[in-house]
């Protein structure tokens, strides 16, 4: 295992894949009948995909693409992690989202936006790209909402998505983007179903207890906490870290973000 500093150099800037050959990047808008259009997405390829002996890769898909092509540069830690052996190699789907209200019609909980991932993003990229349909070598991963929304979508889809890597999940968030209660709706649904093969890497700052919603809402430390007993009482394999003073921001997921990549991506799965 390599020291954690090295992890933490590989999430802030990536500074080791500054030194290695970069993956590839490439824009691309997918057609969505669910959407009623089409949304933008980023692909990343990493150094000799293509080779004509390779076999099928491993699988990331993150929410926020514009963030994790910028603030959190996913591509270039993708590339340290491959080059290192950390783990193997690696197609990554990042999925354009907007800000504000759109934002959560797309990630807080929402049915519409989950069955275009599942339904028509997810067989584009398997038809398109040389990737893995083992739910066991699949990632989905998220900050914030897009925590909550990896999670959600594992749950619906685990057939798909066999592991989440959730940094300070919005697991306080109601049913279809409300803010209202019932709160942490979510939470509820694995407590009362039967478990999925998922695994979990959640991390949360140590910071995030401030109640959302003006304080009406649970914070998004508690909610965490929360959703990691109910797990770990259902049974499912979960890491979970309270990061030390760690804020609700990309400039700590960064840092954090290629450990849960390693830990979910660079073993085998039980």
């Amino acid at each position: 295992e390599l020291p954690r500093r090295a992890w933490l150099e590989w999430g802030d800037s990536s500074r080791l894949a500054r030194f290695l050959p970069p993956g590839q990047v490439t824009e691309l808008q997918v057609p969505s009948t669910v959407l009623g259009g089409t949304r933008r997405i980023w692909v990343y390829t990493p150094l000799g995909y293509g080779a004509a002996d390779s076999s099928d890769d491993n699988l990331v898909v993150a929410f926020d693409g514009g963030v994790y092509t910028g603030d959190i540069p996913l591509p270039r830690i993708l590339d340290s992690l491959i080059a290192a052996g950390a783990i193997p190699p690696t197609v990554a789907v990042l999925i354009d989202n907007a800000s504000g209200r759109e934002r959560l019609d797309d990630l807080a909980n929402r049915a519409r936006f989950a069955a275009f991932v599942t339904d028509e993003l997810v067989p584009w990229i398997q038809g398109h790209y040389r990737v893995s349909a083992d739910p066991r070598r699949t990632v989905i991963t998220g900050s914030s909402a897009g925590g909550l929304a990896a999670a959600y979508l594992a749950f619906r889809r685990p057939d798909l998505f066999g592991n989440v890597l959730s940094q300070s999940g919005a697991f306080w968030r109601g049913n279809e983007a409300s803010n209202g209660p019932p709160y942490e709706w979510l939470t509820a649904q694995y407590r009362d179903s039967a478990p999925r093969a998922v695994r979990f890497f959640l991390d949360v700052g140590g910071n995030e207890w401030h109640g959302a919603m003006g304080g009406a809402a649970p914070s998004i430390l508690d909610a965490n906490r929360r959703l990691h007993d109910v797990l770990r009482a259902r049974g499912y394999s979960v890491e979970y870290f309270e990061v030390p003073n760690g804020a609700h921001s990309p400039a700590d997921w960064r840092l954090r973000l290629p450990v849960g990549l390693a830990a979910l991506a660079g073993r085998p799965p039980k």
